[in-house]
Formats: structure tokens, sequence, C-alpha cells
């Protein structure tokens, strides 16, 4: 086990490493008054990771329609839409799995506020997804 020094020292390298790969995300100015709220962290921090985690969410969306053999391109656009957002709602497997691939990139101190607050965050990290998802049904298709 590392002495806590360099603990701390590596935790510091990979958070600064983690929030470098971020791509930048316009902050909403209604919530960058309070740091500490659940609204500041969805601006702060789950926007951007979703923007960058956008390629894999649309991935792991596919393979569970596949697996799951879901008639996702022979039904018609409102179809789809009706079919991805049931998958996203009731599929509790893929909400976990996304879950984690947003979490997953969270620096020390997010995860820490993330424990705090879990069940709110995993709630609008789902809701954003389920937006993302359903805004690019055609980049699901095409996976």
């Amino acid at each position: 086990m590392l002495p806590d020094s360099n603990s701390h020292i590596i935790n510091q390298n990979h958070d600064a490493a983690l929030l470098a790969l971020r791509p930048m995300v316009p902050a909403d100015p209604a919530d960058s008054g309070a740091a500490a709220t659940v609204g500041a962290f969805l601006h702060a921090t789950l926007r951007p990771v979703l923007k960058q985690q956008n390629a894999l969410l649309l991935a792991v969306v596919a393979d569970f329609v596949l697996d799951h053999h879901i008639p996702l391109a022979k039904a018609n656009a409102s179809d789809q839409q009706r079919l991805l957002a049931e998958l996203l709602g009731r599929n509790t497997k893929l909400r976990y799995t996304v879950v984690g691939l947003i979490t997953g990139l969270f620096t020390t101190e997010e995860y820490a506020f993330y424990r705090q607050h879990r069940s709110e965050i995993n709630r609008r990290v789902l809701e954003l997804a389920q937006r993302r998802v359903l805004d690019q049904v055609a980049a699901v298709l095409a996976l």
C-alpha cells in the first residue's frame, strides 16, 4: 500500500488528467452561483462527461438494442423513440451501465459529492443520457 502522501499525489495527477480530457461545455448562468448544488454539478461535471462519453454511450445502447433483439431499424421514427425510451427507462442493466460510464470519469472530489447525492445525480445522468440517445437515433441505428 502506498503512503498517504504518495496516494494523494497520484489522486491529484489522476484527477487533473481526467479534467484535462473533458470537453468545454458552456455553463448555465442560472446555476453558476452555488458551487455545491446538484444543478451546478450537472453543468460543471455531468454535461461535459456525457459529451465526452457520447460515442461510447451510443455504442452501448446500440449493443443493448442488438442483444435484446429490439426491431429498431424496422420501426418508424416515433416508434424508434418510444422503443429507445422504454429500453433506457426499464432495463436496469443498461441503466447501471450508463451510470457507470459517467461516474467512472469523476474526479475524487466529484465522486465524494456524487456519493452524497447519488439518487438525484443518477436520475439526472439517466435523463441526460436518454435525451442524448433520443436526439441521435440515426447514430444508434448506424452502429
